[in-house]
């Protein structure tokens, strides 16, 4: 079969057969092909070539816009660096100024704290002088004190010296004590029953409640005894007596061993061999006092607590006593009355059997007692008067007289 082909150039038609159809088509195929293939190739080429150049552009834009955010980000951060040196140098300035103003103020105060300084070197001088002066005129004083005191003893004997201190303690007391000690016992302790006695006891309560307590011993001796003693010789005759006549403290009162600095720098605590005991010089009698008793007062509001729950207790032992005694009454009331309520019981059995034979008695009593009422109904004046005419008579003439 043959097919006519037109010639795209000449426009003549020629016969082509089957065979030679598919030479001319193959051929153009294959040209066709070749150029679709070339053809693709350079569109390819080409589309690499813009998807390149459209890679490279937005590479290229994408770096332009990097480099408008970084230029955007360096001129903020240089916007913020000002403001931050700006800000810093405003706060430095400021800073300066505070510390200026603050070191202005130290100088202020400097000059201040020098002048006071200076003023209270001036006013410690002269206090220093003072206390000096005073501790000079006070030493004078206790000089003058001891040698009118040695001379004082000197001229007394054994006996007196001893009193002397007690009276110079006891005047000392009642100097101060309306203004010091207003509601306060102290006097001499004159119980000895015990066998021996202190020289003076000093006590103080609140509300009934007692929260201080002293016993006091005073020791002197003349400079000129052969036989000197030593404080420690009457510590325990000392606390023999504070706890016979129930104090709370002792305290002994002497001039003995005048040469001893141990006793002669002031209050001396010898609780380590004697419990709440203490040796003074007469000059700290009152301080003594007064040291013991303000510490007793810190404790006063427990020594009352502790007043009242041994009150409460002591209640309470009265209430189990009396309950005890109660129930003791009790238990023989019952006993008693257990044996008066068996007594009772027999009481009443033998009341029992006297009544039944009372009963018994009553029951043949009322057999004679009818007896004798039907011989009482039978009885007339008829027959009474049977054997005595003279009744007879009397009766008739009762009757007739009524009649």
């Amino acid at each position: 079969m043959e097919n006519e082909i037109k010639c795209p150039n000449c426009g003549q038609m020629f016969k082509v057969d089957e065979s030679g159809y598919a030479q001319i088509l193959k051929q153009v195929r294959d040209h066709e092909f070749e150029k679709e293939l070339k053809t693709r190739e350079e569109t390819d080429l080409t589309i690499a070539k813009m998807e390149q150049e459209k890679a490279h552009q937005a590479a290229l834009a994408k770096k332009t816009a990097e480099l408008v955010e970084k230029d955007k980000l360096i001129e903020q951060l240089k916007a913020e660096i000002n403001k931050a040196d700006t800000e810093k140098e405003l706060a430095v300035t400021k800073a300066t100024q505070e510390k200026e103003k603050e070191l202005l103020s130290k100088d202020s105060e400097i000059v201040k704290l020098k002048d006071e300084i200076s003023l209270q070197k001036k006013e410690g001088e002269l206090e220093k002088n003072n206390l000096v002066e005073k501790h000079r005129n006070e030493i004078a004083l206790r000089d003058d004190e001891i040698e009118r005191l040695k001379d004082f003893k000197a001229r007394q004997s054994t006996k007196m010296v001893g009193e002397s201190l007690e009276q110079y303690c006891f005047n000392q007391f009642n100097q101060i004590r309306m203004a010091a000690f207003p509601n306060a016992e102290f006097g001499k302790d004159n119980d000895a029953s015990s066998g021996s006695k202190g020289d003076f006891i000093y006590r103080e309560s609140s509300d009934g409640v007692e929260f201080i307590s002293i016993m006091f011993e005073m020791k002197n001796e003349m400079d000129t005894t052969a036989t000197k003693h030593k404080n420690e010789d009457f510590f325990k005759e000392l606390d023999k007596d504070r706890r016979e006549k129930k104090c709370e403290y002792a305290v002994l009162v002497t001039l003995l061993e005048a040469d001893n600095d141990l006793y002669n720098n002031g209050i001396v605590d010898v609780s380590y061999q004697y419990e709440k005991m203490f040796v003074v010089r007469p000059q700290f009698f009152i301080p003594i006092i007064s040291l013991l008793r303000n510490a007793a007062l810190n404790s006063l509001v427990y020594r009352k607590q502790l007043a009242e729950i041994q009150n409460q207790q002591l209640d309470l032992y009265h209430f189990e006593e009396n309950l005890d005694l109660f129930k003791n009454s009790f238990s023989d009331s019952y006993r008693k009355a257990g044996e008066r309520y068996q007594d009772a019981i027999e009481g009443i059995d033998k009341a029992i059997t006297a009544l039944n034979k009372i009963k018994d008695n009553l029951t043949k009593s009322e057999g004679h007692l009818r007896a004798a009422n039907n011989k009482l109904e039978d009885v007339s004046i008829k027959k009474l008067t049977k054997n005595a005419p003279s009744v007879k008579q009397m009766f008739d003439d009762i009757r007739n007289e009524e009649n």
